[in-house]
C-alpha cells in the first residue's frame, strides 16, 4: 500500500467514525434526556414495587455532594470581594489560542461504502454478523442527521491548545 493510499485510508475511516460518532451520540442523548422524564412519571403507591418482571423502589440518599464550581466562585465573591472580583477578571480575561485542527470531508460526488463502515465497526469490536445487523440502522440514522445539518466539512482537535 503507498503512503497516498495509506493516508485515504485512515483518512476514510476518520470520516466513518465520525458520522457514527454523530448518530450514537445523538442517540445517546436523547436516551439521557428521555431517562430522567420516564422515571418522574412512574406513579407508585409506595416506596417499593415488584412484579412479575421487574421490580423498583425509592430510596431517600443523603451524602455529601461538592459543590459546582460556579457556586464556589459566587460564594467565594461574597466573602472575599475584591480577590472575588480579580477571580471573575481573571476567568473572563481572553487570550489567544493556537490549536491544530485536522479538517476533513469527501470530495464533491463521492460516498463512503459499506465496506468502509462495517471496518469502523469491526475497530469497535463487533463481529462481523452484528456489524451487518447493525449498519442498515445506524446508516439511516446516519444519513437523516446529516440531511438536517447540511455539513460538508468537520474538524477534530488534533494537539494541546498553546496560548500566546
Amino acid at each position: 500500500m503507498t503512503n497516498n493510499e495509506q493516508l485515504e485510508r485512515q483518512v476514510i475511516e476518520l470520516i466513518a467514525t465520525d458520522r457514527f460518532s454523530i448518530t450514537t451520540s445523538s442517540i445517546d442523548r436523547k436516551l439521557s434526556r428521555r431517562r430522567p422524564e420516564l422515571a418522574r412519571a412512574i406513579d407508585m403507591p409506595g416506596a417499593n414495587y415488584f412484579g412479575d418482571r421487574v421490580y423498583a423502589r425509592i430510596v431517600d440518599e443523603e451524602g455529601m455532594k461538592a459543590r459546582g464550581m460556579k457556586d464556589a466562585i459566587n460564594v467565594f465573591c461574597e466573602r472575599h470581594p475584591q480577590y472575588g472580583k480579580e477571580l471573575k477578571g481573571l476567568i473572563a480575561e481572553q487570550r489567544t489560542m493556537t490549536e491544530p485542527t485536522l479538517y476533513f470531508g469527501m470530495q464533491p460526488g463521492c460516498r463512503l461504502t459499506a465496506s468502509d463502515y462495517l471496518g469502523v465497526m469491526s475497530n469497535l469490536g463487533f463481529n462481523e454478523t452484528q456489524a451487518r445487523a447493525l449498519y442498515g440502522t445506524l446508516i439511516d440514522v446516519s444519513r437523516d442527521l446529516a440531511n438536517k445539518r447540511q455539513q460538508k466539512e468537520r474538524s477534530v482537535l488534533i494537539g494541546e491548545a498553546s496560548s500566546d
